[in-house]
């Protein structure tokens, strides 16, 4: 091979080693714009997570914040509802607690001349579960919203309460349904309640069918009913 040859197949080594390099330049190019690409795409993906974290922590805070109101209003509806029923200062304790990412509540009684808050099922007699019961289906039908229409229907909802504050019941039911402009259907057998009603029916078995009577009481059924003072309002729920 002379110099000519020599020389031509040197240049047409470097032509393709230079094609090569350029087509290297190429692909060092479209990469460098994916890895630019990419970057911001990395980028906008924090930010995003940023702002979602911020809006995960600001729901956070908001559910936390609206739970406690919640919380210290129901306790607020169902102490005072005890109170007026038995005559004297209970104070109804929600508890709130964590457990496996899930929210739980534990009911609790506070009574005065009692160190401890004792739990509504270790309450002594006098109806206190019936009462508390009671008190947070009230307290939630009030609170939740929409309303909800309709009456609302009690089946025996005071059958452990002793006669010494059954009119008591009488006259916070009374109230609940008059201040709320609420309907109350209740089914009992206790007497008492029964005269506080506008109107009262008796249901008898009778073999094969049910006899049904229109209740009479001796004067006016609502005089039986000793007054009580209820602060319990729109404003609070």
């Amino acid at each position: 091979m002379n110099n000519r040859d020599r020389i031509l197949s040197v240049k047409t080594l470097y032509q393709k080693k230079e094609e090569k390099y350029i087509q290297a330049l190429g692909r060092q190019e479209q990469i460098l714009k994916l890895i630019s690409s990419t970057e911001n795409k990395i980028k906008e993906i924090d930010t995003v997570i940023d702002q979602l974290t911020k809006v995960d922590s600001l729901f956070k805070i908001t559910s936390d914040y609206a739970r406690q109101q919640s919380k210290e209003q129901i306790e607020t509806i169902v102490s005072n509802c005890l109170s007026l029923i038995f005559e004297k200062p209970l104070q109804f304790v929600v508890q709130l607690k964590e457990m496996r990412n899930r929210s739980s509540a534990e009911f609790y009684i506070s009574e005065e001349g009692i160190e401890q808050p004792y739990g509504i099922l270790d309450s002594r007699g006098g109806g206190v579960v019936d009462i508390v019961s009671l008190s947070l289906r009230i307290a939630f039908l009030l609170k939740y919203r929409p309303r909800i229409e309709g009456p609302l229907i009690l089946d025996e909802p005071a059958k452990h309460v002793s006669m010494d504050y059954i009119y008591n019941v009488a006259d916070f039911l009374k109230k609940i349904s008059l201040d709320f402009e609420r309907q109350i259907i209740l089914i009992s057998h206790d007497e008492h309640l029964a005269a506080m009603a506008e109107n009262s029916y008796r249901v008898q078995k009778e073999e094969d069918h049910s006899n049904v009577e229109i209740n009479q009481f001796n004067g006016d059924s609502s005089s039986s009913v000793k007054p009580r003072s209820l602060d319990i309002s729109n404003k609070s729920l």
